[in-house]
């Protein structure tokens, strides 16, 4: 059965370019975002990893720590020598500095775990995959993108965003929500307790659309 949001998830210990990790303890009490990648040295996977290198400083105000796979490696080189020569050229077309580790998983055990391997798209790479991990250990966000699209990661920060911001408040985010906008308050709140809940106010449009400013900023 393929994972599904509210599960665990799969544990491993890997080799990566920053070292041999054991993923959960690696987590720490952190967020995560693990995503994978087609290939190594392909044009597509150079850009999503420079943007990422170049977001340090937003996914850093999250709390959140970024883990790459990439199954497809370069004729001729080890897997690992592969991630470290292509990161060099990341770095360079990029104008970004790689900081973060990326796994080697040349047996495939890692994507073949997540089901990041989508065969009838391809059967010997993974699709752009992206799972955000909480601090608990639990998938609370899946996304998969064809190789031929980049992700946008502008995207991925802003349901980091909202996950971690309903993770501590009663509410959800509506369509288009960015941080900032007012949040709806989720249904298992009676209307008669939301002004001592939410009390910068409340709006009511139906009785159950309500909504109220974002709770974690003044």
């Amino acid at each position: 059965m393929s994972l599904q949001i509210g599960d665990e998830a799969p544990n491993f210990v890997a080799d990566t370019t920053l070292g041999e990790i054991d993923f959960h303890q690696w987590i720490e009490n952190k967020w995560t975002v693990l995503m994978s990648h087609p290939a190594d040295f392909t044009p597509i996977c150079t850009t999503e990893i420079g943007r990422v290198a170049n977001l340090k400083d937003e996914f850093n105000k999250r709390n959140a720590k970024v883990l790459v796979l990439s199954v497809g490696t370069k004729e001729g080189l080890q897997p690992l020598e592969s991630h470290n020569e292509w990161i060099k050229d990341v770095n360079e077309t990029q104008s970004a500095i790689v900081d973060f580790p990326m796994v080697i998983d040349p047996e495939k055990n890692i994507a073949n775990s997540y089901g990041m391997i989508h065969p009838n798209a391809n059967d010997t790479l993974t699709v752009r995959s992206v799972f955000i991990i909480g601090p608990d250990k639990k998938i609370k966000l899946i996304i998969s993108y064809p190789a031929s699209t980049g992700r946008n990661f502008q995207e991925i920060l802003r349901v980091l965003d909202s996950l971690q911001l309903t993770a501590e408040y009663q509410v959800g985010t509506p369509a288009d929500w960015i941080y900032g906008d007012d949040c709806v308050v989720v249904p298992a709140v009676p209307t008669e307790d939301i002004p001592e809940k939410f009390p910068k106010g409340h709006k009511i449009i139906k009785g159950y659309l309500r909504t109220t400013p974002q709770p974690n900023i003044d």
